[in-house]
């Protein structure tokens, strides 16, 4: 699964604690791979036993002090060798789709408010994410690492510019439906 493998690229990029991870998870790795603090605490113990990262020594002994990790030779490989391997897509599963496909059988009650609610969220992550490409990629940011990371934004922007799309056009065609009613009889 993937979530080792974002741990493993995001403590390539910095060593951090799992305290940091989670906040870098927050900020940015979880816009397209998201965890729980919980989940990233377990996978950090996981990758420690299996010999592919290792916590770095303390500077001074303190009870309670937060454990910072960084990836060993072993981790880089198993990173370099998943990042090579082969994918498919998956397929896709949303619950909005699926109620869309319900309601013509059922109604559409609901319906367009939960489509506005969807527009107005997906208008703001589209809002976020163009912020962080005025902020983190000027022109002239052009360097192998700037270029892979700018291609992971810009695949949130199509995806987000996709979805306000999308939605506006459902919400045309839900309003010209006739009140709400299914449209096979029950």
């Amino acid at each position: 699964m993937s979530l080792p493998h974002a741990i493993l690229t995001a403590l390539l990029e910095k060593p951090s604690s799992g305290l940091e991870l989670t906040r870098r998870f927050d900020r940015s790795i979880g816009y397209f791979w998201s965890a729980t603090h919980q989940q990233i605490y377990r996978e950090l113990g996981k990758l420690e036993t299996d010999g592919l990262i290792r916590a770095l020594p303390a500077e001074q002994p303190t009870r309670g002090q937060k454990k910072s990790y960084e990836v060993l030779p072993a981790g880089r490989a198993e990173l370099a060798r998943w990042t090579a391997a082969s994918q498919d897509p998956k397929p896709q599963r949303d619950a909005l789709l699926l109620r869309l496909r319900a309601a013509a059988v059922v109604g559409t009650a609901g319906l367009e408010a939960d489509l506005r609610r969807h527009l107005e969220l997906h208008e703001r992550q589209l809002a976020e994410y163009q912020e962080i490409e005025k902020r983190d990629f000027p022109p002239g940011r052009d360097g192998t690492e700037d270029r892979l990371r700018h291609l992971v934004l810009q695949a949130g922007i199509d995806l987000e510019t996709f979805w306000t799309q999308w939605l506006r056009r459902a919400l045309t065609d839900v309003a010209e439906l006739p009140d709400g009613e299914p449209t096979r009889p029950a």
